[in-house]
């Protein structure tokens, strides 16, 4: 079934990944936002939020976490006080360059061949966008 698939798989990415991170004192949530602040830092946290397809409100404690093990900073937009943009440390470029290890081993960990990695990224955010995309009647069961 494509329901039990997708859940089982998710389920087990997040096992795959849980040793590494606990190395590094993380969750998987953490280390993905982590991951979208390496691409591009100084985000605002609804930025974050959208990205990562959480509401602001489930993400601020995870970004207070992270800034509570030293990895990030959060910071009040000048212009806009009730903005809060988040910034890497040092801290967290100290962990970046340990990413491509566990990107490395995750890939290695799939069986799957660069190209169909490749292919399944792009099948996998087709669904999401075709998901989020449809209108409330075209989700709801007939």
């Amino acid at each position: 079934m494509f329901c039990h698939a997708v859940y089982t798989a998710s389920h087990a990415i997040n096992r795959a990944y849980a040793p590494y991170l606990k190395a590094l004192g993380l969750t998987y949530p953490q280390y993905i936002t982590l991951t979208l602040l390496w691409e591009r830092d100084g985000q605002k946290i609804n930025e974050l939020a959208q990205q990562l397809q959480m509401e602001t409100s489930t993400l601020t404690p995870l970004v207070k976490r992270l800034e509570a093990l030293g990895h990030v900073t959060r910071n009040r937009g000048k212009k806009d006080g009730r903005e809060v943009f988040v910034h890497l440390t040092a801290r967290s470029d100290a962990l970046r360059k340990q990413a491509p290890n566990i990107t490395a081993c995750m890939i290695d960990k799939t069986g799957l061949t660069p190209d169909e990695l490749t292919d399944l990224q792009k099948l996998l955010v087709k669904l999401r966008d075709g998901l989020q995309d449809a209108k409330p009647a075209e989700r709801d069961p007939p």
